[in-house]
């Protein structure tokens, strides 16, 4: 039953955990002519991919035109940093830049007894003091090929029942053939939805040792109140060193020069990295279920939850500490979510989507040929969505996950399996059912930080919606809440469980299996009758979202045939160069400066009383006085950029680091399905910051030594 809701919330909390960074500008007031909202010229993005470099563009718009072989070597010197990051050579012996919070799971695992490194940061003062990080990888792109032919070949004449098992299986047989070929680790993509397909190939290193992480204060000041905002004042880079397969330092053609001048306000700079998913090439009637069914919904989820929390610390402020971080998560959830969804009901933003989707149609119905094949995708998308939309609700309320069900449903899913298991001869049990393992299985049904309050309060959050969304009068709702509705159904409901305590449960167990599966507890009730519900609704939605798949691919097979490579394809954690210029914004009725500096840092520590997230480490204090405070942290540019794209290099037009990508601002809420550069920025430490600060409050002179000269010093 682990269905929606769980992938959900597992990608909201970790897109934000990364920072993800999209589009936001309320720019309606309300009164204003469809007829002459346009679609503007980069709505689907700049993301542009290097098999398809926009040499041509960036010759227009910047008199910049950058050859094969700066492309090649910016491509070669850009890495992915694990599953979630993206990084980057910074010199010729292996050297690599990336963000604080993307090193944070890193410098817990490298921690000895004793440290606390989260809190004082690490400095590896030699090659001997940097410390491998255990499962750290990164892969570095050294083959892309177009293999769109060879897929979309195979799934000719295929009906449209089999066509996405057809292409899985077509793009699994070409990555174990080349990957046996190559010695990469190939990946082949989609690209427009299936316009095209790109094989990539990737060196992966696996010795990765932690060379420097600023405090977590340094590299997230601000913390959750600050994300997603501008200005800032986060130092949040990090370094790493890529060893080979002797265990000595990487030896690398292919890295980012330091710059000497940094950048100025105007000037064009460059990201690579890996952006995370976007749904720009989404259609109206799917952007509209998001704006009126999904994002609705699970802010008021989250919005259940922060009050559910708000209340716990209220009554029990014991619970504060334990609970305040899950709870700044949800808000700030919130906030990103919230941000998306003005976006997607700005009448505006939502014409220009219209009028993209309009011109494309008519290129489509104005050529019989592409009329014949793609003329009514349009329509099955919208009915797809229109039933999708009546079963969702449904599927929602019935999931269970792990952030906001309550244990007692978890209890009943597990006394469920061992009823079930004991009703079977001890030599068909499975071996945690049988002898001493039962006693032991049995003991650990109740857990034993079992916390009443906060589980009662979820309760009640479930028990509100299945009335919400199911209704008074249907069956399961009021079987198990005994008809009765809010804190007297979460009263009913406990005085009729057994599963409420370690004594009960045991109780209920010697009844007998029988006893259990009867449904006479509510718990057990609602397990036996909702999940079979919930996996015939679920399997009706995966049907529908698979046709729609299947929809999809004929989508991006006209977009490509209609726009070629001139519009970018949606974000797919890969690869891509975002141009941009810095500069800054309107906001809160002023203007957000292009650049922050250190001042501003301890303007903040001191307006906030020094409290956390404004606190700074001491170090910072003892040096206030030998910093040049006037030297910028960060900036913010016009670049497109998503959440993976964490740790990206900024560079200028000599492929020189200029900063870190880190973040947007909170206009940039919505690019997931639209991109401007009106007020969407990219938020970027600034090389000339990371150098100051590691020269004045780190005093890591080798790392400044080494990233000035690009080499190792003797």
């Amino acid at each position: 039953m682990k269905t929606i809701l769980t992938k959900i919330i597992n990608l909201l909390l970790f897109s934000f955990i990364l920072s993800s960074c999209f589009v936001y500008s309320q720019e309606s007031d309300g009164n204003f002519n469809p007829d002459t909202i346009k679609a503007g010229r980069f709505d689907t993005g700049k993301m542009w991919t290097f098999e398809y470099p926009p040499t041509e563009y960036f010759k227009q718009e910047y008199n910049f035109t950058p050859d094969d072989e700066w492309f090649e070597h910016v491509r070669r010197s850009a890495l992915k940093f694990a599953t979630y990051c993206s990084a980057s050579f910074v010199s010729a012996d292996g050297l690599i830049m990336s963000n604080h919070h993307c090193a944070r799971e890193s410098v817990t695992q490298v921690e000895k007894k004793g440290e606390n490194l989260n809190e004082d940061g690490f400095i590896a003062n030699s090659l001997e003091e940097e410390r491998p990080v255990p499962g750290l990888f990164v892969d570095q792109l050294l083959l892309i090929r177009d293999v769109t032919d060879e897929v979309q070949d195979a799934l000719k004449d295929i009906p449209s029942s089999e066509k996405l098992e057809e292409e899985n299986k077509k793009i699994n047989e070409i990555e174990e053939r080349e990957s046996k070929a190559t010695g990469l680790k190939v990946s082949v993509v989609p690209l427009y939805n299936g316009g095209r397909y790109s094989l990539y190939g990737y060196k992966r290193y696996n010795d990765v040792r932690l060379v420097f992480a600023p405090e977590s204060q340094a590299g997230s000041f601000g913390g959750d109140y600050d994300n997603f905002t501008y200005p800032r004042y986060d130092l949040d880079c990090s370094f790493f060193r890529v060893y080979d397969e002797n265990g000595l330092p990487l030896k690398t053609e292919d890295y980012l020069k330091w710059s000497n001048e940094g950048i100025k306000e105007g000037e064009p700079v460059f990201v690579t990295g890996n952006p995370a998913t976007t749904d720009r090439l989404n259609t109206v009637a799917q952007l509209e279920y998001k704006r009126d069914i999904l994002y609705p919904r699970i802010i008021s989820l989250l919005k259940n939850l922060i009050e559910t929390y708000q209340a716990l610390i209220e009554r029990n402020p014991d619970y504060a500490e334990q609970l305040n971080n899950q709870l700044l998560n949800y808000q700030n959830s919130v906030k990103a979510y919230s941000g998306m969804l003005k976006g997607l009901q700005d009448p505006v933003l939502m014409q220009r989507k219209i009028d993209f989707e309009n011109k494309f149609k008519k290129a489509v119905k104005d050529n019989p040929e592409l009329n014949k094949k793609y003329g009514d995708v349009w329509d099955k998308i919208s009915e797809s969505r229109k039933i999708i939309t009546q079963k969702t609700n449904k599927s929602f309320t019935l999931s269970l996950d792990q952030f906001s069900t309550p244990e007692y449903f978890s209890i009943a899913d597990d006394l469920i399996s061992l009823a079930k298991e004991l009703t079977l001869p001890d030599s068909e049990r499975s071996s945690q059912y049988v002898g001493d393992e039962l006693e032991s299985t049995i003991d650990q049904l109740f857990p034993e930080d079992f916390d009443y309050n906060v589980n009662d309060s979820l309760l009640r959050l479930k028990v509100d919606e299945l009335y919400t969304y199911f209704g008074k009068d249907d069956e399961l709702v009021k079987t198990f809440t005994g008809g009765k509705e809010g804190d007297d159904a979460v009263e009913y409901i406990l005085s009729k469980s057994y599963l409420t305590s370690e004594e009960k449960i045991k109780e209920f167990i010697s009844e007998g299996a029988d006893s259990i599966l009867s449904g006479s507890d509510p718990f057990i009730y609602y397990i036996l009758n909702a999940e079979p519900l919930a996996d015939k609704i679920e399997n009706e939605i995966r049907g529908l979202e698979d046709s729609e798949e299947v929809y999809n691919l004929e989508l991006g097979k006209a977009l490509f045939e209609v726009y070629g490579t001139t519009i970018p394809p949606d974000a797919t954690f890969t690869l891509r160069i975002s141009d941009g210029v810095v500069k800054g914004f309107p906001y809160n009725g002023t203007i957000a400066p292009p650049f922050t500096t250190f001042y501003g840092m301890y303007d903040r520590y001191f307006s906030f009383d020094k409290k956390f997230p404004w606190s700074l480490n001491e170090r910072w204090l003892d040096e206030m006085d030998e910093l040049d405070l006037s030297t910028p942290i960060n900036f913010v540019a016009t670049n497109d950029i998503s959440g993976g794209n964490s740790g990206s290099p900024v560079i200028n037009e000599n492929a020189e680091i200029v900063g870190v990508a880190f973040d947007g601002n909170i206009q940039s809420l919505p690019g997931s399905f639209i991109f401007r550069t009106e007020e969407n920025r990219m938020v970027a430490v600034d090389a000339r910051g990371i150098i100051e600060a590691l020269k004045k409050v780190y005093e890591d002179n080798r790392l400044v030594e080494e990233l000035e000269s690009g080499h190792l010093s003797d």
